[in-house]
C-alpha cells in the first residue's frame, strides 16, 4: 500500500469513527479551506484570471454543497432555536457565496469565510467539552432523553 492509499485509508477511518461534534468540525474546517482556496484565485487586482475562474467556481461550490450539508443535518424539532438561527446562517451564507460567485465579489467570501470560522471555533469548543464527558452527561447538556 502505498503513501496516499495509506493516508486515505487513515482520512476514511478517522472520519467514519468520529464523534458528531468532530464531524461539524470537520465540514466547517472544510468550508474554510475550500473558502481560502477560493480567493487565492484573486490575483493583486482582485480580479480572477480566465484561466482560474473554474477553479474558483468549483472551490465555491464545494464550499456551498458543506454549507447544505449542514444545512440538512440540523434537527428543527429538538434544536429549537439554535437550528432555527443556523439554518438562517446556512441559508444566507448560500446566498452570498452564490452571489460572489457571479459578481466575483471577493469581500463576500471573505465575510462568510470569517463568520464560519467563528462557528468553526464555536463547535471546536462544543466538541471539545463534550468528547470526554459520560453519555449521560453529554445527553443532558444537550437535552437528549435517552
Amino acid at each position: 500500500m502505498g503513501y496516499s492509499q495509506a493516508y486515505s485509508a487513515y482520512q476514511k477511518t478517522s472520519i467514519t469513527t468520529a464523534s458528531q461534534g468532530h464531524l461539524i468540525v470537520l465540514l466547517y474546517e472544510a468550508a474554510v479551506k475550500n473558502l481560502k482556496s477560493a480567493l487565492s484565485c484573486f490575483d493583486e487586482d482582485n480580479k480572477i484570471k480566465p484561466c482560474n475562474i473554474e477553479k474558483f467556481s468549483n472551490f465555491i461550490q464545494k464550499a456551498q454543497a458543506i454549507i447544505s450539508e449542514l444545512q440538512v443535518s440540523l434537527d428543527m424539532e429538538k434544536g429549537g432555536e439554535i437550528s432555527k438561527n443556523l439554518m438562517s446562517l446556512y441559508i444566507f451564507f448560500n446566498g452570498e457565496l452564490l452571489d460572489a460567485t457571479f459578481k466575483h465579489d471577493r469581500a463576500k467570501i471573505e465575510s462568510t469565510m470569517n463568520m464560519l470560522n467563528e462557528l468553526l471555533s464555536a463547535w471546536k469548543t462544543a466538541a471539545a467539552s463534550t468528547a470526554n464527558a459520560p453519555a449521560q452527561e453529554v445527553r443532558s447538556a444537550l437535552n437528549i432523553e435517552g
